[in-house]
């Protein structure tokens, strides 16, 4: 007979129990910075297209183009934030909360092909230099410096633990010193006439997008392949329940993140004399969530005995 619990899984002998030592490690709620930020931004990209047609500024228009992407990805990282906090289902019995990483990478790559358009436009303009308003360019640029400052400062709080908020962080806090540079280039163009420096700004800018988004695209596909989570060491976590009283051995260790903020693990223990008291698997819960930011562990015992031994996994696996 086995009895489970969320989180956590007992099995010994011919009998068993279940102590539930499940972590609600529920997202944090950021709507009203979400909605904030896409307010300012659309307003913002609206003001720049205007100008950027009116002064025929190839650099305020890469910035729009940009600031737009970066609306839907507001909107992507927004409703992934919301489904992730749906509950579980029969059907999702995780609930949904693989949708922040869907929606993390899908962010990554809409950024990058705006970026690919922008270049390519930058690159014509470059071989054909038009006149361009440089005071148009400096004013809005410098404007884009506060709302894109604003607007990362609205998620700087979550972005350190949760992939989904730092994309928002780091395309919002990249669109502010995109502003600052853009700024930079109008003073130029206006003292020195460099009109090709418009393009070459908007490539550089797209340089930058590109150097920001990486890491997160990166990121972001690794933990849509179930591949450990950036910043948990699968070998410590291993040596450390190898380190457990009456551990002799450690096998089928699978961690994974079960959104852009929550982390799980599955495992075999084994441990011949059983676990030490009821409190073991709560006590050990504790600790991993404490020392390696895993909430959602589950682990089996077993004794080794013939009824119940389990199969080795192939050679590779921790």
């Amino acid at each position: 007979m086995q009895h489970t619990a969320e989180g956590l899984e007992h099995q010994h002998h011919s009998h068993g129990h279940g102590h539930h030592a499940h972590h609600h490690h529920a997202p944090a709620n950021f709507g009203r910075a979400f909605a904030i930020g896409i307010a300012l931004n659309v307003a913002f990209v609206l003001v720049e297209i205007a100008f950027g047609i009116l002064g025929d500024s190839l650099a305020l228009l890469a910035d729009a183009g940009h600031n737009f992407a970066d609306v839907f990805g507001l909107l992507l990282a927004w409703g992934g934030s919301k489904l992730a906090q749906r509950s579980p289902s029969l059907r999702f019995t995780y609930g949904l909360r693989g949708a922040s990483i869907l929606s993390a990478l899908g962010n990554s790559v809409f950024l990058l092909l705006v970026t690919g358009g922008i270049v390519w436009e930058a690159i014509l303009r470059l071989m054909h230099p038009a006149p361009v308003a440089a005071w148009d360019i400096i004013v809005v640029a410098a404007v884009g410096v506060i709302i894109n400052t604003a607007t990362a400062l609205l998620f700087v709080a979550g972005q350190k633990e949760d992939l989904n908020l730092r994309a928002a962080f780091l395309h919002m806090a990249g669109d502010a010193a995109l502003s600052l540079g853009v700024v930079f280039t109008g003073i130029t163009i206006l003292f020195t006439g460099w009109l090709w420096l418009d393009a070459a700004t908007s490539i550089l800018v797209s340089a930058f997008i590109v150097w920001f988004t990486w890491g997160v695209l990166q990121e972001s596909v690794g933990l849509a392949l179930n591949a450990v989570p950036r910043g948990i060491d699968p070998l410590a976590v291993r040596h450390f329940l190898l380190a457990q009283p009456g551990v002799q051995e450690v096998h089928d260790l699978h961690i994974w993140a079960m959104s852009t903020s929550e982390n799980a693990l599955t495992a075999h223990l084994l441990m011949p004399d059983g676990p030490r008291g009821d409190d073991f698997l709560h006590e050990l819960a504790e600790e991993l969530a404490e020392h390696f930011q895993i909430h959602h562990p589950t682990l089996q015992v077993e004794t080794g005995d013939s009824a119940h031994s389990c199969v080795l996994a192939p050679e590779g696996h921790i």
